[in-house]
């Protein structure tokens, strides 16, 4: 039961990071589409926002992805 349960959590954990992931680009295109329709700038909010939600975005994948690494070795150390 210990097992799937841990597998249950890796998966939540994998699923929730590439939803953030697209969350960030798609919050940030849309920031960039409101900053182009009020200002008339089309496409360079989009472009800069799609960009920023990007890098964000992987910045928390990537940091998160490290934080699993590293519990998972202290897991398996003890």
């Amino acid at each position: 039961m210990a097992k799937a349960r841990r597998a249950q959590t890796g998966f939540l954990r994998l699923s929730s990071a590439g939803f953030e992931l697209a969350a960030s680009i798609i919050g940030f295109a849309a920031l960039g589409y409101g900053f182009d329709r009020h200002y008339d700038t089309a496409p360079r909010g989009v472009l800069i926002g799609t960009g920023l939600g990007l890098v964000g975005g992987l910045y928390n994948l990537v940091k998160g992805a490290l934080r699993a690494t590293r519990k998972f070795d202290q897991e398996t150390k003890t």
